[in-house]
């Protein structure tokens, strides 16, 4: 019985050996929990700011009338206010990514890491370059649901070198985003359901099945 115990530890040990070393494990649960919350912050910020009320809001309507230039106080405001939550969600990211590798002894950018960002900037990237090449055209309508289906691709395309939860995060950002075009007058909202609570759902769930037991 000693014997069977042991090999079936042994088989264990090999077994997560060989998912250390083809997933991401130091991803934190809890800092997506805090990119939630940065996210629902600038959603609360772009409420203020445009006097929005209600679920429905006309702020897709209000975004694309804004005109273009660096002298419009809600155009400096948009875009200052998604650079912000995006430096934000990094940091916090990489910090608590970074603290968590080295409680579980592991090192922070190895090849793993390394391949999770390639297939997770490939689609951010393309997203991000499309959605400045519709700034520069004047096209603001739809940036909402782009940037909520493009970081669902990502995360469905970088998922394979990290926790499976990912993958049906990613899928529910794509549905979102599509639901935000079909329906632009709720884009703000659907954007603050998938980029803040949809992060801190996932965060806490991915915390709890994966992370509480070994802090």
């Amino acid at each position: 019985m000693d014997k069977q115990q042991e090999q079936l530890e042994a088989i264990k040990q090999m077994r997560n050996l060989m998912e250390r070393s083809s997933r991401f494990l130091s991803l934190s649960g809890l800092s997506g929990v805090a990119i939630g919350i940065i996210a629902l912050l600038g959603v609360c910020a772009v409420y203020l700011q445009f006097n929005l009320s209600g679920l429905g809001s006309d702020f897709q309507g209000k975004l694309a009338s804004i005109t273009i230039s660096t002298e419009n106080g809600n155009f400096i405001f948009v875009i200052t206010t998604a650079v912000l939550v995006l430096i934000g969600a990094l940091i916090v990211g990489v910090i608590m990514s970074a603290n968590r590798s080295k409680k579980l002894q592991l090192p922070a950018w190895d090849l793993t890491a390394k391949r999770l960002v390639i297939n997770l900037m490939i689609p951010l990237v393309a997203g991000g370059l499309l959605c400045l090449i519709m700034i520069e055209k004047g096209e603001l309508a739809y940036l909402i649901p782009m940037t909520l289906i493009f970081y669902g691709l990502a995360l469905v395309n970088a998922s394979k070198y990290s926790f499976d939860e990912i993958r049906t995060h990613g899928l529910i950002q794509i549905v979102l985003g599509l639901i935000a075009a079909y329906q632009p007058e709720y884009a703000l909202l659907i954007w603050a359901i998938g980029f803040g609570l949809l992060h801190i759902g996932y965060g806490l769930i991915i915390h709890t099945k994966h992370q509480n037991g070994n802090k």
